[in-house]
């Protein structure tokens, strides 16, 4: 279990379209609901990464934020390349993707969505999932320890109670 009170860690909140590596320990915190958080960690290096995308893919227009799916893997691996970790000394771990929004519209799905592109890039990059909590009707709230890989998450109900 992470221990968040200790004070040899400094922590930061990761807003969404964002992404954040770190080779000393830091705790990441972030808040999902549709959106997904890839955890990427390298325990030769003990060094990690986490990313916040709102949607699964840039359609070429404007700038290639990591508010896309498909933008903020790529860039999180590349940054954690930066700081000198492998591709195939990375393990992931992936969360969110609910469905925090009810719509009756198969076309909406951006959870759905965005499940599958964090899960169709980490298998084409060849990079294993090793835990997830994805998808559902409720929020998370997730912290990543940098420095371990470990990840706690909890579920968040909506505004409404549900």
């Amino acid at each position: 279990m992470i221990n968040t009170a200790d004070n040899n860690y400094n922590s930061i909140y990761l807003y969404p379209a964002a992404l954040i590596v770190r080779d000393s320990p830091f705790y990441v915190t972030t808040i999902l609901g549709s959106c997904i958080s890839v955890c990427l960690y390298d325990k030769t290096k003990n060094t990690g990464g986490i990313n916040h995308f709102m949607l699964p893919l840039w359609n070429g227009e404007g700038l290639p934020t990591p508010k896309f799916g498909n933008i903020a893997i790529q860039k999180l691996l590349d940054k954690m390349c930066i700081m000198g970790s492998k591709k195939e000394h990375l393990i992931a771990k992936v969360f969110g993707g609910g469905e925090v929004i009810e719509c009756h519209s198969q076309f909406f799905n951006i959870g759905k969505k965005n499940i599958n592109i964090a899960f169709e890039m980490l298998n084409e990059l060849g990079i294993p999932v090793i835990s997830q909590s994805i998808g559902g009707k409720l929020g998370r709230k997730i912290v990543f320890n940098t420095h371990t890989g470990e990840v706690i998450h909890r579920f968040v109900k909506s505004y409404d109670g549900k």
